[in-house]
């Protein structure tokens, strides 16, 4: 498949290998990225199905948790049969079973200054499902180290929050020009706190997906520098500038 998509590949992604902006040669680029997700819940689920399906050759899934009934309601991986099991054991035998042709690595651990610095060295773009401000501080630092694209996704109640960081670019804003008090509770980010609409998960994560795929792809118009505010309740949308702040570390 270096050289030519076999012609399995070629009916399985035809409906977007014949689009303009994509054609074979963007299929390729697909087949040939590696993504690495944190989080396997509301938002990691339909990254990592939408991404499985649109081919994308290489996905590392990050997750400790197991699953529990109440995730069934957003977490759309999941089934009642799957209650108690490992997240990333149950999503890797569902996404093989989505598209067998890519690879699938789990990492059955929770992301820690040690080990993220081992495994981000091997994948091109950073995927954040967490919901914990910790882990997205941690993306953020690492991400910007390695100079990775990342995007971030956040979901409370009727309200979800997009950021694409590209740090290859070093003018880009980073998290903590937004979040300038890093000390702040994850309530925010906690949805049995404060209430989750499972749709929302997965109208964000859905997004998400997109938002990685144009990278990939070096199309259309990406979220660099900007939040993307979506109330599903009110349905308003908006995109907020972000201003790199002239103390931040990532310089």
């Amino acid at each position: 498949m270096n050289n030519q998509l076999r012609k399995v590949s070629i009916e399985r992604y035809s409906r977007q290998i014949i689009l303009k902006d994509i054609g074979t040669i963007g299929q390729k680029k697909i087949i040939s990225a590696k993504v690495l997700i944190v989080g396997m819940g509301g938002l990691g689920s339909p990254v990592a199905e939408f991404l499985a399906r649109a081919g994308v050759g290489s996905i590392g899934i990050v997750d400790d948790d197991k699953v529990s009934l109440s995730n069934l309601h957003r977490q759309s991986l999941y089934n009642t049969s799957d209650i108690g099991k490992f997240k990333v054991q149950i999503a890797k035998v569902k996404i093989k079973k989505i598209n067998p042709n890519i690879k699938i690595k789990i990492y059955k651990i929770r992301l820690n200054k040690n080990n993220f610095n081992k495994i981000i060295k091997d994948y091109d773009y950073i995927v954040d499902g967490s919901d914990n401000f910790s882990t997205k501080f941690l993306l953020n630092d690492f991400c910007y180290k390695f100079k990775k694209i990342l995007i971030m996704g956040a979901i409370s109640k009727f309200d979800g929050h997009i950021f694409t960081f590209n740090f290859k670019n070093k003018k880009i804003p980073c998290l903590r020009c937004f979040f300038q008090d890093s000390d702040i509770s994850d309530d925010l980010l906690n949805c049995e706190a404060e209430g989750i609409l499972g749709t929302v998960a997965g109208i964000i994560g859905t997004i998400q997906a997109n938002e990685v795929l144009k990278k990939i792809l070096g199309i259309g118009k990406g979220l660099d520098g900007y939040i993307f505010i979506l109330d599903l309740l009110q349905l308003n949308f908006r995109k907020v500038k972000l201003k790199k702040r002239k103390n931040c570390f990532c310089k």
